[in-house]
């Protein structure tokens, strides 16, 4: 089954508010002043899940081992709702996730909500790309050297 572009563009959201700091999220509900009545469904709580690879990406799986994680369901007073969640204990940031992700099924701040997507995913872009670069300048190429017969 196809996703649809809303989805994806929900998933986009979704993984950007996953990677912003608390901080980033604060200052973008500050933002999106006034902001509407909601009430908490589940959450926001932390618990531990099982991360899974793959040798290879296409291996057999195997367990890795254990992450935390925090998660939260916001009900808005109009009814859309939104889930949150991200690595780490900070239930304020999962909270905060879950907001923004409600507010972004809203008529009046879907508009805003896009532009911070927008606005996050190309600060990530440009740290993803800064830390490529300084990882890659520790690099250490081996090679071996073939002796002759003696």
């Amino acid at each position: 089954m196809r996703e649809s572009p809303e989805q994806a563009a929900r998933r986009q959201a979704m993984a950007c508010f996953a990677r912003a700091t608390e901080e980033e999220l604060e200052h973008a509900i500050a933002m999106m002043a006034p902001v509407p009545n909601h009430e908490p469904v589940r959450g926001p709580e932390s618990g531990i899940v099982m991360v899974r690879g793959r040798i290879g990406g296409g291996g057999a799986p195997f367990n890795l081992g254990e992450a935390t994680i925090s998660r939260a369901t916001i009900r808005l007073d109009s009814g859309e709702i939104g889930f949150g969640q991200c690595l780490g204990l900070s239930r304020r940031k999962a909270e905060l996730s879950a907001l923004l992700d409600a507010l972004a099924q809203t008529a009046t701040h879907r508009t805003a909500i896009a532009q911070l997507v927008a606005n996050l995913s190309a600060d990530h872009s440009q740290s993803d790309a800064t830390h490529a670069r300084q990882t890659a300048a520790t690099k250490v190429e081996f090679f071996t050297m073939v002796r002759g017969d003696d």
